[in-house]
């Protein structure tokens, strides 16, 4: 005995089928493309710069691979960017990239070859730090910064040990 309160399956299958496109389409703007940086994900990132980054990669065969995270707040944005370059002479060009440092570089002990940390410009209207090394014939370049003034979470402190932990893992992946 049928229930005068039970819809048809025909309309069923309607129903649920439209249920089905709306989802589909509404699904384009709910869902976020992965970034495609190899050496670090979002999720990695958005911890470093202390929030949600989106990252983008740039990666032209012949020119050195880069990835940029950014986490955007009201006054100011945290960049991280990490810059990989295959070298013929990779402690040659390492050296020449620590010299933009000047006499202020941090050894950054058991990461990769020749690695060091240092401040970015004080010049700048930005505060940051910057980390050098190799892995093989890898060079790699990682730049962590802030435009906020007075920035709670990038601060002198948090950017040597966030540098740290970016190049531990910008290496790690490197080998």
């Amino acid at each position: 005995m049928a229930s005068k309160n039970v819809l048809p399956p025909i309309r069923l299958n309607r129903i649920a089928a439209n249920l089905l496109g709306l989802c589909v389409l509404a699904m384009p703007s709910m869902v976020h493309a992965a970034n495609e940086c190899p050496w670090l994900n979002e999720a990695t990132a958005s911890g470093l710069l202390g929030g949600s980054a989106v990252g983008e990669f740039a990666g032209v065969a012949g020119q050195p691979a880069v990835c940029t995270f950014t986490q955007h707040e009201a006054g100011g944005t945290r960049t991280l960017q990490i810059t990989i370059e295959v070298a013929t002479d990779p402690h040659s060009r390492l050296a020449a990239l620590i010299q933009s440092c000047g006499t202020r570089t941090e050894p950054l002990t058991a990461i990769g070859n020749e690695s060091v940390a240092c401040a970015l410009d004080p010049r700048r209207k930005t505060l940051g730090e910057r980390a050098f090394g190799r892995v093989r014939d890898q060079v790699f370049t990682i730049t962590l910064s802030s435009s906020l003034k007075g920035d709670p979470v990038l601060n002198e402190d948090a950017l040597k040990t966030r540098i740290y932990t970016a190049a531990e893992q910008v290496a790690g992946n490197l080998f």
